[in-house]
């Protein structure tokens, strides 16, 4: 990209909005400024809605909006507006409903039209330069619809009133409320288990894209059940998950998703929130099964993290890894050519390399056939049997192979990192990370994902206005810092974060942070007329919202980031459930009778919803450890061992089981435990605000555990 004079988003903080600060259009960043020019000089608006990690929208980028003739008709008839959806999710979420409602596909780059007031009359997605694979070329395009605002105004206005009146209809669940019922769940269950590709895993055809959320209800039900096709869905979509190219087999971690069935090809983008739900699912997985390649899965992609998004100095998480280094590549940095295995192996380690990972003459890199996508074709006791070695010895030989191919790929132009941190993602990979903490006994995890909470509260919680922002900081240092309004799945993850903290320590400050932050989103988010939580601050002045973000909207759907309407009502029965207090449990049955009607619909793309429909039914169990001794740890471990989506498991250490320590619920009953008084180290079941008596064996403990999820089933 030539260096030279800039566009407007010279003065952006994101880094997709400043990658393009060079190009020859006069792009705007969204604003007041944009459409007040758009309207004034009566000009229809060009949107790119995109992100800094992904590959078509760089291809759009090089081949369009760095076309010096295509930029020209863009400047004279356009004003151009440039989006990074990562930065705001409100806009993208409602443009891509209207490009969906109007060409019945989304993704991204997502390009819209607007009127000057922001209402989008015709859209897609990728648009090539010139007439190509069936796909309108761009120039066409922008001439085609410069000519009909200027000729067929009336018409481009009614197509957009239309448009507006349909995502209007789509987002607003109107009609849909009704009683609310368990069997919704098992709606849910029965579309994951139709659409359960039984020898590949996942769910459907291709592309592949995780259902963490699913997965975990799958899970849940698995524990209290052992039903065998529930066992083989979790199994065999994880196994196939972990043995795929979609994971980085010499790093850990997750791309974003599999183009084939198979889960060998990967988009190779790597997203903090695919890795924090996916890890949850391997920490899940292996609390049910106790099989370790889960807890092996699980430790490997808190290693990438670790390694590529974590800014270990000042605690906190990064947004996210290009999939590529520069226009020209697709996956070059994570794929391998024969011969570039071989000049980083010696013989005997590329001849298990190989058969391992297949790679071959022929790998599976269409823009490149020579690339391979690294994947497990053959485990240690084919290639052992095949090639005559122990078992021992292949796993020497691949070791050593992972550790050399890994070391020599960390030399290859490295694909960009997004350094920028985002509250809600943060706020997911804390939970992920203290709940891997806690199963898989990593105090690094856990100390790192507490640094990192506290530095959300710190940094982006406003104490005096009760306000959380949606970023703490962007990933260029020259860019200026600026403030944005968190929306509602900052506020849901970071409630829910700051419970895990609290059950992972006992500091009663996170308890406080998260009932702060719940009634704040209450305030702020909640529908007091028809239940159910607006994805953006209600307080904010309607008049002052410009085109589809007019739109109120409710988020029901996973996409693939769990959805806010069911983690804030997670987090509201959560809190019910720790202070006993009625307006928590009636805010969150309003917010699941808002879908009642229509929730179960959704299938694959509601396992939020059904998670909260299971601690709405189910009563919570919780598990409380008093002692700081071996045999408190060994209860500890007790607890957290089994997994259930309705359980949780706070150690209380000598000194800490005063009513100053525990929120209202337990604070009414704990310190009255005359075990805990004597300073015994035991463990204490209390559900539906109903405590058992003290357990002082670990293996008594299980087996009550045991007994109460099978129960609540």
């Amino acid at each position: 990209m030539a260096h030279g004079p800039t566009n407007a988003l010279a003065l952006a903080s994101s880094s997709y909005l400043r990658s393009a600060m060079h190009q020859p259009i006069q792009w705007h960043e969204w604003g007041d400024e944009a459409f007040a020019t758009a309207q004034r000089e009566n000009k229809a608006i060009l949107l790119d809605i995109g992100a800094v990690w992904c590959h078509w929208c760089h291809v759009m980028d090089r081949e369009s909006y760095e076309n010096a003739e295509i930029a020209a008709i863009i400047n004279e008839s356009f004003i151009a507006i440039k989006v990074d959806r990562d930065e705001r999710p409100d806009v993208d979420s409602r443009y891509q409903a209207a490009v969906q409602a109007m060409s019945g596909q989304g993704g991204w780059p997502l390009t819209a039209f607007l009127t000057p007031d922001g209402r989008p009359f015709f859209g897609g997605t990728y648009f090539p330069p010139d007439d190509r694979w069936g796909r309108p070329g761009m120039k066409r395009v922008l001439m085609g619809i410069a000519n009909a605002f200027r000729e067929k105004n009336e018409e481009v206005t009614e197509s957009a009133d239309a448009v507006m009146n349909a995502i209007a209809h789509q987002e607003s669940f109107r009609g849909h409320a009704g009683e609310i019922t368990a069997k919704a769940v098992d709606r849910i269950l029965e579309s994951a288990l139709r659409q359960f590709d039984r020898e590949w895993g996942g769910f459907g055809g291709q592309p592949k894209f995780p259902h963490a959320p699913t997965v975990d209800l799958v899970i849940d039900y698995y524990v209290r059940t052992r039903n065998q096709t529930l066992y083989d869905l979790v199994h065999t979509t994880l196994t196939r998950m972990a043995l795929g190219g979609v994971y980085d087999q010499l790093a850990g971690g997750f791309h974003r998703y599999s183009v084939d069935a198979k889960w060998i090809v990967p988009h190779f983008e790597k997203m903090s929130y695919d890795n924090s739900e996916l890890l949850k699912n391997y920490v899940h997985a292996y609390q049910a099964t106790s099989e370790p390649i889960f807890a092996g899965v699980a430790k490997d992609i808190i290693r990438w993290v670790d390694t590529c998004l974590s800014d270990r100095e000042h605690g906190g998480f990064y947004a996210s890894q290009d999939a590529d280094f520069s226009l020209d590549d697709d996956g070059d940095y994570f794929t391998w050519t024969r011969a570039e295995a071989q000049a980083v192996l010696n013989e005997d380690e590329f001849r298990v390399a190989a058969e391992h990972y297949d790679i071959g003459e022929i790998g599976e890199m269409h823009h490149d056939p020579h690339k391979n996508v690294l994947h497990v074709a053959w485990g240690v006791d084919e290639i052992a049997k095949k090639q005559g070695l122990s078992a021992h010895e292949v796993e020497r030989l691949l070791a050593s192979m992972k550790e050399k191919m890994l070391a020599a790929r960390q030399k290859r132009p490295t694909p960009y990192i997004d350094k920028t941190i985002y509250v809600n993602w943060n706020a997911l990979l804390v939970s992920a990370y203290l709940e891997a903490a806690s199963a898989l006994h990593l105090e690094d995890a856990r100390h790192f994902a507490l640094r990192s909470l506290d530095r959300i509260l710190a940094e982006a919680w406003d104490h005096t206005s009760h306000r959380l922002d949606h970023v703490i900081r962007y990933s260029d240092p020259a860019a200026a810092r600026r403030t944005l309004t968190g929306m509602l799945d900052d506020y849901a993850y970071t409630a829910i974060a700051c419970l895990d903290a609290y059950e992972a320590t006992s500091a009663v400050s996170y308890f406080n942070f998260a009932r702060n932050i719940v009634d704040a989103m209450r305030k702020r988010f909640f529908d007091e007329e028809a239940g159910g939580f607006f994805d953006r601050d209600a307080m904010v002045d309607p008049d002052s919202l410009v085109g589809a973000l007019q739109t109120k909207r409710k988020p029901l759907q996973d996409t693939p980031t769990p959805a806010g309407n069911p983690c804030a009502t997670i987090a509201l029965l959560r809190l019910f459930h720790y202070t006993h207090e009625a307006k928590y449990r009636e805010a969150a049955a309003d917010t699941l009778e808002c879908f009642a009607n229509v929730a179960d619909h959704f299938g694959i793309y509601a396992g939020t919803y059904g998670i909260a429909l299971r601690l709405f039914f189910t009563p919570h169990t919780q598990v409380i450890v008093h002692g700081s001794d071996a045999k408190a740890d060994a209860l500890f471990a007790a607890a957290v061992e089994p997994f259930a989506i309705t359980k949780s498991v706070l150690r209380v250490r000598d000194g800490q089981a005063v009513p100053e320590n525990l929120p209202p619920a337990l604070a009414a009953t704990i310190p009255q435990v005359k075990a805990i008084q004597d300073g015994e180290s035991v463990a204490v079941i209390c559900a539906a605000f109903t405590c058992q008596p003290p357990i002082s064996d670990p293996e008594k403990l299980r087996e009550a555990l045991r007994q109460s999820v099978q129960v609540s089933g």
